[in-house]
């Protein structure tokens, strides 16, 4: 079934394929980041095929044992597109990186020598930034889109779309990989980044950041229910945002003069880590749980997200009077999309939204919904299906 998994993940195209083999043609060095297990080395090794390669993984001792003497080595492979994965696991080797390319370009050969996979977004991005400044640029790889699987039904949302667990051959078998990833990064991975965090109380901190999926950071309602001060909470949360399976969706402030509120909402990224961490198994279970709304909206929320091209950043609007907006894509000359996010089939929305596009006047208003079909709910407002909107997003790359 490995095997087989395998092969299928090869077979879903994703979306940054093209523009990783451009860029590497275009500059020495690529990081690339996502979560573990999110698809990095087979995307790696699809790019491999088309040009002279060679693959060290340094969670193997072997690979790790060849780059005893990295410059040695490395220098011999320079004809090549050396992919290193976990490469945050030997920071040492990026000065070394970092002199192999200064004398490749020298010699008129700098382009497409390195492939960098990693776990961890702002350890690599800091280490790599600064000692690769000029020399490398970054791309992240997210899980599954609904775009990459064509998927029109509720799998990706039930499952996520980490691909072992999307591409499973039942939701059982899903749901125990999902479970197993969770007490990985609990138990081995979080260690290996230097973090000396006690693992039930981060398992207890990401189940309550699952119940309480979409809500506003509040630490210190968060510190007291498992008993630590505001300060670990915080360290909590951003190493779950480094390590890209938390997102903390930052407010809008506008010049409106409203009350905002000023604390991010805070979303676990993959909506099947969510239904796993609160062992939902399946979609009957979700219906009947209380968080099947938030489910649906942090689920939406990502999928857009991890589309949206370079230029366009997410935020969302809330006041303290009520005016409330789920998603506002902001666009570089200030335009903005509002976007709210209904499980119903026939969503009616709030006062508050009106009053929110009042206050920011986006150029377009969307409500996204469980249904498929697309229609207008108003002269500004259009009710549209995730996989419409998703198409809507992908096309202004």
């Amino acid at each position: 079934m490995e095997h087989s998994s395998t092969f299928t993940t090869m077979m879903i195209k994703r979306r940054i394929t093209e523009a990783l083999d451009q860029r590497l043609n275009e500059v020495p060095a690529v990081v690339l980041l996502g979560a573990r297990q999110s698809g990095k080395t087979t995307l790696a090794l699809k790019i491999s095929e088309g040009r002279p390669s060679i693959y060290l993984d340094l969670e193997s001792e072997l690979d790790r044992a060849k780059l005893s003497e990295p410059e040695l080595y490395l220098q011999e492979h320079t004809n090549k597109l050396v992919i290193i994965d976990e490469i945050h696991r030997a920071p040492a080797l990026f000065p070394v990186l970092r002199g192999i390319i200064d004398r490749a370009r020298r010699e008129g050969n700098s382009n497409g020598l390195y492939l960098l996979p990693g776990s961890a977004a702002l350890e690599m991005l800091h280490q790599s930034a600064e000692t690769l400044a000029g020399r490398v640029s970054y791309f992240e790889l997210n899980p599954f889109n609904i775009i990459e699987t064509e998927d029109r039904s509720n799998k990706t949302w039930i499952r996520g779309g980490f691909p072992e667990s999307f591409l499973a051959d039942s939701d059982s078998i899903s749901l125990r990989w999902r479970t197993d990833f969770i007490r990985s990064y609990l138990e081995r991975d979080i260690l290996q980044f230097g973090s000396r965090v006690p693992s039930e109380r981060l398992r207890r901190f990401w189940i309550m950041l699952a119940h309480n999926q979409g809500g506003i950071l509040n630490k210190a309602n968060l510190a007291r229910n498992i008993d630590v001060d505001n300060k670990t909470v915080s360290k909590y949360i951003d190493l779950l945002t480094d390590l890209l399976l938390v997102r903390q969706l930052q407010p809008w402030f506008s010049n409106t003069g409203k009350r905002i509120v000023k604390s991010p909402k805070v979303y676990v990224r993959d909506s099947g880590l969510v239904h796993a961490l609160l062992s939902v198994n399946n979609l009957e279970s979700l219906l009947s749980h209380p968080v099947l709304g938030m489910s649906w909206e942090g689920f939406v929320i990502e999928q857009i997200v991890s589309l949206l091209p370079d230029f366009a950043e997410p935020f969302f609007y809330r006041t303290s009077s009520g005016a409330e907006i789920d998603l506002i894509l902001v666009f570089p000359k200030g335009n903005k999309w509002a976007i709210e996010i209904k499980k119903s089939l026939k969503p009616k929305l709030s006062k508050g939204f009106f009053y929110a596009c009042n206050d920011l006047k986006p150029e377009k208003q969307f409500v996204v919904y469980a249904g498929s079909e697309n229609f207008p709910l108003d002269k500004d407002t259009e009710v549209i299906s995730v996989y419409s909107m998703c198409q809507k997003i992908a096309g202004l790359a």
